[in-house]
C-alpha cells in the first residue's frame, strides 16, 4: 500500500517546521511506515484523512486480527512526551498505548470519523470537561516534560515578531496577562493533555469518549482548558451574540471544573492570540481572523 501523506499532515509540518525540513522527512515517509507495518507483521486498511496536522495514523490489524491504529511521527516534532504522557494515563481518559517507541506508537483502535465536534455544543462541552479531567493527574518524579511557563515563553518570542496593526494590541494583551498569570503563580502542577479540544476527543468502544494527540506538558489546569474555550470559534464568530456566549463558556467551564475563571480567561486570551498570530504569518488570514476577534472579547 501507498503510504501517501494526507494534505493537512504536509501544511502543518511544513508551517511548523519549515518546508525544507518537513519535505525531508514526507519524502522518507512511506518507507518509514512501510518498515513499521512489516516489523509489527501490521495488516493495513487505510490511512486516516485528512488526519492530524503532525503525524501519520494508519489503521491496521495486528497479527491476531485485533485493530489497532499506528501512528508515525517525526523525530523532530518531539513525539518522546506523547509516548511518556500516554503511558502514565494507561489508557484513563485517553487513548491506549498498545506498544511504540517515541515516533511510532500502536494504540488501540478509536472511531476517528466520530469526534465530540459531532455532538450538540452543550453536550460536547459536558463531555470534554468529563474527559479533560481525567488526564489530569499528578506527573511522576523525574518525569522531564516542558512547564506551562517554559512552553509559553518559546511561544513569546514569535509573537513579540508580530508586525500586522491588527495583531500588536492584541499580542500586547496577551503578553501581559501571561507575565501576570506567572507572577501570580499557580498552585499546581498537573500533567496536561496541551492541546486538548473537542476535535482530540474520539468515541471509543472501552470508553464512550477517549482524548487523542497529547502535547503533553505540566502546569495548571486554566491552560489546558484555554484551548476548549474556543471550539466552534466560527459559530461563535457568526453569532450576534458570540462575545457574552463567550464569557458565558468561560464562567461555565470554570465553575463546572473548580478553576478560578480571571485565570481561565488569561490564558485563552494567550492562547488565542498566540494561535491568531501563527496563523497570519503562515498566511492563514481568515482562520487568523476569527481567532484575533474571538481573542478581542475576552
Amino acid at each position: 500500500m501507498a503510504f501517501e501523506p494526507p494534505r493537512r499532515l504536509v501544511r502543518g509540518l511544513s508551517e511548523t517546521y519549515g518546508e525544507s525540513v518537513a519535505g525531508e522527512w514526507l519524502g522518507r515517509l512511506p518507507g518509514i511506515a512501510q518498515e513499521a507495518v512489516e516489523r509489527r507483521e501490521l495488516t493495513v486498511e487505510r490511512v486516516v484523512a485528512p488526519g492530524g496536522g503532525s503525524s501519520l495514523v494508519v489503521l491496521v490489524r495486528r497479527p491476531d486480527g485485533a485493530p489497532a491504529a499506528l501512528k508515525v511521527a517525526p523525530p523532530f516534532a518531539g513525539p518522546g512526551p506523547e509516548r511518556a504522557a500516554l503511558t502514565h494515563w494507561k489508557g484513563w481518559g485517553s487513548v491506549e498505548l498498545i506498544s511504540g517507541s517515541d515516533g511510532e506508537l500502536l494504540l488501540e483502535r478509536l472511531h476517528t470519523e466520530t469526534s465530540l465536534r459531532s455532538l450538540p455544543e452543550a453536550k460536547a462541552l459536558l463531555e470534554a470537561a468529563g474527559t479533560v479531567r481525567k488526564l489530569w493527574v499528578e506527573p511522576v518524579a523525574g518525569h522531564g516534560f516542558e512547564t506551562v511557563a517554559e512552553r509559553t515563553a518559546r511561544e513569546v518570542v514569535a509573537m513579540r515578531e508580530a508586525s500586522d496593526p491588527q495583531v500588536v494590541p492584541l499580542v500586547s494583551a496577551a503578553l501581559d496577562a501571561r507575565e501576570e498569570l506567572l507572577a501570580a503563580g499557580a498552585t499546581e502542577l498537573v500533567l496536561l493533555h496541551g492541546a486538548f479540544s473537542q476535535g482530540k476527543v474520539l468515541s471509543g468502544d472501552r470508553a464512550p469518549w477517549l482524548a487523542v494527540g497529547p502535547v503533553p506538558l505540566v502546569g495548571e489546569r486554566a491552560y489546558d482548558l484555554a484551548r476548549l474555550v474556543r471550539d466552534r470559534v466560527e459559530d461563535l464568530v457568526a453569532a450576534a451574540s458570540g462575545a457574552s456566549a463567550t464569557r458565558r463558556r468561560v464562567s461555565k467551564l470554570a465553575d463546572a471544573l473548580d478553576i478560578d475563571p480571571e485565570r481561565l480567561r488569561g490564558w485563552t486570551l494567550f492562547r488565542a492570540v498566540e494561535s491568531g498570530a501563527r496563523a497570519l504569518e503562515a498566511g492563514r488570514r481568515q482562520d487568523a481572523e476569527l481567532l484575533l476577534e474571538f481573542a478581542d472579547w475576552l
